[in-house]
């Protein structure tokens, strides 16, 4: 703990055991540590039960683990700003029929882009995280690999990351090959968090009603239609687009006969649309808003996509069109391929970036 600074680093920290171990490492490393926890939505708004992200008990606990770890702590309030870069296009999301990933966006901009400038506002020589994703140095510069725990490794959700980002970011958990580990460190330190569970639901929809808060956000925009099959014949109705996601097959209503799986939801129509689940089988996938963190131009690249957190990389052919956009040629059928949902690149452990699903055919 006294050996000599190797310069300043901000942690961001969350009020969870991750965060918190990470700046525990940092520290043992020798870093001028200084904690910042960003107020992303209202103390009051939030429902603290298991399993939840909980506002207040959250800012507390990143302030009680700064003071055993006896570094500054520094809350900011990104409150407006993260609902308008987050929660209003979650909504919004939702509405055009899209399965958002809030999670992507917000390490997109209130956690890179924001926490960026206020970490060099405090004079800090990089940024660190609790994200299970590792960086390692390049010929050309900073790359990403993913986490060494393929459990938790969490690379789908920080595809946005640019260069000069990585270049700036630290990730000290990367290279656990279990929590158990990361929760040993925290113990280590008799960090108030040891033992705390981790936050499953999304933190600001704490309640798991999304259509609620789309509701709330977007009156008028959730209206029952007709569950139709691919011929346009109406087997049924639902309560609002809202309820469904690509893929899902539980919660149709629709009785008897052969399974049916949710093959597309049009909003224009406002009709879902459901057949069988062979049907459900995608190969070309169109993207919009791609980061590339690969070599050379990205033209005509052989690779792995995910196109889903929970989906195990598949090999593909992709081509970027130089503005911002690309075209993925599965080699085999993937189901379950939904607008709004991401599509991220890999060759092997590396990282190439990916980019937001708009079609698949």
């Amino acid at each position: 703990m006294n050996k000599p600074s190797l310069g300043r680093i901000v942690v961001a920290m969350s009020g969870g055991v991750d965060s918190s171990a990470t700046a525990a490492l940092l520290k043992e490393q020798g870093w001028d540590v200084v904690g910042v926890t960003l107020q992303l939505y209202d103390h009051g708004q939030a429902v603290c039960r298991p399993n939840t992200c909980c506002a207040g008990k959250d800012i507390h606990d990143a302030r009680s683990v700064a003071d055993v770890l006896g570094i500054p702590h520094y809350v900011m309030d990104m409150e407006s700003t993260f609902h308008a870069d987050v929660v209003d296009k979650f909504a919004e999301a939702y509405v055009r029929g899209e399965t958002p990933i809030p999670c992507v966006l917000c390490n997109q901009t209130v956690k890179f882009r924001d926490l960026f400038s206020v970490a060099r506002d405090l004079g800090a020589d990089a940024l660190a995280t609790g994200h299970y994703v590792q960086r390692a140095d390049g010929p050309n510069g900073a790359i990403m690999l993913k986490g060494a725990d393929p459990a938790r490794d969490q690379s789908y959700f920080l595809f946005t990351t640019t260069r000069e980002q990585l270049e700036f970011l630290r990730f000290p958990l990367g290279g656990m090959m279990s929590k158990d580990e990361t929760r040993a460190i925290a113990a280590r330190y008799n960090l108030p968090v040891a033992t705390k569970r981790d936050s499953q639901d999304i933190c600001f929809v704490p309640d798991g009603d999304y259509a609620g808060l789309v509701q709330r956000l977007k009156p008028g925009a959730i209206r029952p239609g007709a569950i139709v099959d691919r011929d346009g014949h109406e087997l049924g109705r639902h309560q609002g687009i809202i309820h469904y996601t690509i893929g899902q097959r539980k919660g149709l209503g629709l009785g008897g006969g052969d399974p049916l799986y949710v093959l597309r939801l049009d909003a224009e129509t406002n009709q879902v649309v459901v057949g069988p689940r062979e049907a459900l089988g995608r190969t070309h996938i169109t993207l919009r808003g791609v980061n590339w963190l690969g070599d050379g131009d990205g033209a005509q690249v052989r690779c792995s996509v995910r196109v889903r957190s929970t989906r195990p990389p598949m090999p593909a052919s992709i081509n970027l069109d130089g503005q911002g956009g690309a075209s993925v040629i599965l080699d085999m059928p993937e189901q379950g391929v939904a607008p709004g949902q991401a599509c991220v690149f890999y060759d092997g452990q590396r990282v190439l970036g990916g980019g937001w699903i708009v079609s698949a055919d």
